[in-house]
């Protein structure tokens, strides 16, 4: 059933005695109070009071994937992002999960990391895991604590070059902290974000750089706790690809504008500054950050490379956000000033009317 998809649930009973019964409060109330392994210590009497039992029934209930899972998940690996699926499940039914969804694709080799306890094991399968290029990575949280514990670099940069990762049997800590290893592993260019709908995922949302809570039926405690809230799932590739595309660019190219806009008349101005009188009257000085420079700061805010429908359409857009472009105005100045070499007094209509053209080719060409 696991295979299958379906969450599992096994029905069994017990009958105790009264002295058994008081017997077992004893123990689960002096583990409580332990202040030393008390999840241990729990854990041990629950697994006494959990044996002999009588089997009543076994219960499958199918957690259905929203719509438009898989043409989401397709985009985001088209738009060069990784995705890692951090579950509770066991492990064939996050198997499953992420083939049903496409997280894993059909071509993809799969290594599976299941039981691990010594750093003699751990080092084994790190080395056949590294051998396996490419492949897609499956380990439960258990055996992930285990190989943290001995090889958290040489696992956290082998398992980062994989396509994707999931990661079952994993508690709300162990989420938060693969979270931390992958802000502490990445490339400097890499930002981590955490996507999640349940209460065990707010531990998780909060530690990602940007976190994204999902409203479903599991409550609104992830949306309330993430940066950005949404509703199905699908909406993602908008809110990365459309709102998250442009406000990134607008942002990076009015900051390249504005400083590159200070820059450049200060350079122009230490150029040029033979004598002791300024090069540009302050009426210029004052209209150059005004008049001359207004309507490219209202360009770069409002404007929209491509319609939101083409953005959506071509999830690769949004692996160009990186690369800018800056129009070199010097090559304008210096042509202008070879043109008007006998009328050096031309040197001030040259170099601001370069000086303009520099930013509106900049904000044009960005």
């Amino acid at each position: 059933m696991a295979r299958e998809g379906l969450r599992t649930l096994v029905i069994a009973k017990k009958q105790l005695t009264q002295e058994k019964y008081h017997a077992f409060e004893q123990n689960i109330t002096k583990a409580r109070l332990q202040t030393i392994n008390r999840t241990r210590c729990v854990r041990e009497v629950i697994e006494i009071l959990e044996c002999d039992m009588e089997l009543l029934g076994v219960t499958g209930v199918e957690d259905k994937l929203q719509l438009d899972v898989r043409q989401t998940l397709e985009s985001l690996h088209n738009g060069g992002i990784k995705i890692w699926m951090l579950t509770g499940d066991k492990l064939e039914t996050a198997t499953c999960i992420a083939k049903s969804s496409k997280l894993i694709r059909r071509n993809d080799d799969i290594y599976i990391i299941q039981q691990v306890a010594t750093r003699e094991e751990c080092l084994q399968e790190l080395n056949i895991f590294k051998r396996k290029i490419g492949a897609c990575l499956v380990i439960t949280g258990d055996a992930l604590q285990i190989c943290l514990s001995f090889y958290e670099k040489d696992l956290m940069e082998s398992i980062i070059e994989s396509p994707s990762v999931v990661v079952c049997r994993c508690s709300p800590t162990q989420k938060a902290i693969v979270v931390d290893l992958l802000k502490k592993y990445r490339n400097k260019k890499v930002r981590v974000c955490a996507i999640g709908d349940g209460g065990n995922d707010v531990s998780m949302i909060q530690s990602a750089y940007v976190g994204i809570g999902i409203v479903g039926k599991k409550g609104k405690q992830a949306s309330l706790a993430a940066a950005f809230s949404i509703n199905p799932f699908s909406y993602l590739t908008r809110l990365l690809f459309v709102h998250g595309r442009d406000s990134y660019k607008r942002t990076a190219s009015l900051s390249q504008f504005i400083i590159h806009r200070g820059v450049i008349i200060t350079v122009i101005q230490a150029i040029f500054s033979f004598t002791a009188i300024s090069l540009y009257q302050g009426f210029l000085l004052v209209d150059y950050g005004t008049v001359y420079t207004m309507f490219p700061v209202f360009s770069l805010v409002l404007d929209q490379d491509v319609p939101a429908d083409i953005a959506l359409l071509y999830p690769e857009l949004y692996k160009e956000l990186a690369k800018g472009r800056i129009y070199q105005g010097s090559v304008i100045m210096y042509v202008g000033l070879i043109l008007f070499d006998a009328d050096f007094i031309h040197v001030v209509s040259i170099t601001f009317t370069a000086l303009i053209l520099t930013e509106l080719l900049m904000v044009a060409l960005a």
